[in-house]
């Protein structure tokens, strides 16, 4: 009973994408990913209300219990997240993703390591004086988790806004690629929780944390463009469009799979693969049939899942217990990721700035437009049990929310007065 059970849900959270996709379009007008996650956060409020008031319904126990089943954080990490990045990536230039190169790559690893530790003291100072007492290691593996900005959440807003193509490059390469590393940071600080605090694995040093960082970057990029290569060659050999869209559908599932079973980066292995064929190969091994249905295939993916995706983020909520010092820790939290986030951004570019011009407004712009999205709650979720999961994930709520809502919804203010 378990794949109908699945298939019928799918089959629910489809209709409620389509049906909340369309009540926004019709009243609220707000852009499609925004508008998803506010309507089911206030039909999931609506739920809990309901149940307060008549507990025979059950309506929030069965939101939670469909939660459950869809199991985000796995059906995101492992599935959605893949061809999520890959589409992303395929519609981003190289050319001016290289000439910004420092930029982005100094964003995407020195910034998130900034942002990480800022966030993981500030919030352990935080959470002390609030009497919740959550260790150092869980506090940085919070910072692991919000430090990335999420890419789906920041290409779905790029869509509405206009912003310099040379800003723009930089918001979308960081957003490509600084997810891929906030993946690897949070996965070695878990180990090194787990291990501080009643686990029985052994200690990890310095040496191993660099190797596996290493690893998992530099295998997951390898992995990614080898694989793009063999499927560039094979894309070149023929023109069929149908089966050109099949090949890339096969290539990313193939990779994503791969990666994780060599212990290297599934998100970076996808990226550089979307970059090559995105580039390369639409330029050089595909007909004009076969771009135009290979860009609109994509496009309907990254349209469908980003949907579900922002829906089921709206309906977390049911699953999230607050109490008074874990909400007053969750409204803390919000200004210290921004700063965070303002230092992530800042220290690099100003290092860099010393050398070469950015545009104006660059950093301002960097971290306002940095949203946290699905990725944070389903790296939240997939932690280990323990005493510190809950609070966690309710902070990591509060702060998805109001990044993809507030900041999301402001973002074209705030590029209108530093950059114009």
């Amino acid at each position: 009973m378990t794949h109908l059970t699945l298939l019928n849900l799918a089959a629910v959270v489809v209709v409620l994408a389509a049906v909340f996709g369309y009540l926004n379009y019709r009243l609220l007008r707000l852009p499609q990913t925004i508008g998803l996650v506010v309507i089911a956060f206030f039909a999931s409020l609506g739920a809990i209300l309901l149940d307060r008031l008549i507990p025979g319904l059950g309506f929030a126990q069965a939101v939670e219990t469909a939660l459950q089943l869809a199991d985000f954080d796995d059906a995101l990490l492992k599935g959605m997240l893949g061809f999520l990045l890959f589409a992303g990536a395929l519609h981003v230039d190289m050319g001016t993703l290289v000439t910004r190169k420092w930029a982005i790559l100094s964003m995407a690893t020195v910034g998130v390591l900034i942002s990480t530790a800022v966030v993981g003291v500030l919030v352990y100072v935080a959470s002390s004086l609030l009497g919740l007492a959550i260790p150092l290691l869980y506090c940085l593996v919070f910072g692991a988790l919000i430090s990335p900005t999420d890419p789906v959440a920041v290409m779905g807003i790029l869509k509405t806004i206009h912003v310099p193509p040379a800003l723009e490059a930089k918001i979308a390469g960081e957003s490509l690629f600084n997810d891929g590393i906030g993946v690897v940071v949070f996965t070695i600080i878990v180990v090194l929780a787990t291990t501080a605090h009643g686990g029985t694995g052994e200690p990890v040093g310095p040496l191993l944390i660099a190797e596996l960082f290493a690893v998992e970057v530099l295998g997951g990029a390898l992995v990614g463009l080898g694989g793009g290569y063999l499927c560039y060659r094979a894309l070149k050999s023929i023109d069929e469009h149908n089966l050109e869209v099949l090949i890339t559908l096969a290539l990313v599932m193939a990779l994503y799979g791969l990666a994780g079973a060599l212990h290297f980066s599934g998100p970076i292995a996808v990226v550089c693969a979307g970059l090559l064929i995105g580039n390369q190969g639409t330029r050089h091994a595909m007909s004009e049939v076969t771009r135009d249905h290979v860009q609109k295939f994509w496009s309907l993916i990254d349209e469908i899942l980003n949907a579900v995706l922002f829906l089921l983020i709206g309906f977390e909520v049911v699953a999230i217990t607050f109490s008074g010092e874990v909400a007053v820790l969750a409204l803390a939290a919000i200004p210290i990721v921004l700063a965070a986030r303002f230092l992530g951004v800042g220290v690099p570019l100003g290092l860099l700035g010393l050398t070469q011009s950015f545009t104006k407004g660059a950093v301002p712009v960097l971290t306002w437009g940095g949203l946290r999205g699905g990725i944070s709650v389903a790296l939240v979720l997939s932690l280990p049990a323990s005493p510190y999961k809950e609070p966690l994930l309710a902070v990591t709520y509060a702060v998805v929310i109001f990044s993809i809502v507030v900041q999301g919804l402001t973002i074209k203010h705030v590029v209108r007065y530093f950059v114009r």
